[in-house]
Order: C-alpha cells, then structure tokens, then sequence
C-alpha cells in the first residue's frame, strides 16, 4: 500500500531502449543431476556460483556472449554425463558460465534469461580432450 500523497510511478528507463541485463531463473533446476546447492555449499564453491552470477548480472545478455563469459552451444552435447530433461523443450539454445576452475552452470537462454539447469563441478556437460596431458 502506497503512503497517503504518494503516486506510484512507472518504471522509468534512462534513456532510449533498456538495457537487456542477464537475468538468472532456478524454476528448471535438475535436481536429479549434477549437484544439489548442498553439495556445492560442504564443498565451499557455493559463494564463488554466488559471485559470479552477481558479475554476470551486470552485463547485457549481448555483452555476456560476445565476450563469452557465457557460452553458447547449438544443441546437447551427444558426449555428456548428463541427459536432456523431459522439463526443459527441445531446441532450446544450451549454455555454460565457468564458475572458478572446472564448476559449470549448465542451462540455456531464451531472451536474456539464463534457466539454470544443472550444477557441474566437474565438467562432465560437455567433456572433452585433456589438453597438453
């Protein structure tokens, strides 16, 4: 409820088109693979998931590809530990954010949301070669 005199305001944008900053969903997070928020949490990688979607809040979902801090895939990986979830639509645009080392966020975007999908402290999404081993 508003305070008596005060009008609700709209949304003001600064100028012209806003800025379309990426925005993080959980509504289809996998809890059947990869790792719960728990596991990350006794592991201690559950603050550097944390920090790093507050850094890659700041950044237009433009600007988080282009410099790929967010990694775009054309399908699901066929060589993955994981499976493609009967929740989440076919065709959808896959995607991974390197969180510190190997830790993976695995999901995809539509628009400028990123659906997180999986947890994957191990890299095993999408797997490949070692190099230089």
């Amino acid at each position: 409820m508003s305070s008596p005199g005060r009008k609700r305001k709209g949304l003001d944008f600064r100028s012209g088109a806003p800025r379309r900053f990426v925005v993080f969903s959980l509504k289809d997070f996998d809890i059947n693979q990869g790792q719960k928020f728990e596991e990350w949490e006794e592991e201690r990688i559950l603050s550097n998931l944390l920090t790093r979607l507050r850094e890659i809040s700041a950044y237009s979902i433009e600007e988080a590809l282009g410099k790929q801090i967010i990694k775009l895939y054309d399908n699901f990986p066929d060589n993955s530990d994981f499976i493609h979830p009967k929740h989440v639509p076919e065709g959808v645009k896959w995607s991974t954010i390197g969180v510190k080392g190997k830790e993976r966020i695995v999901g995809y975007i539509e628009d400028n949301i990123f659906y997180v999908v999986f947890l994957d402290k191990d890299h095993r999404f999408w797997i490949t070669e070692k190099k230089h081993t």
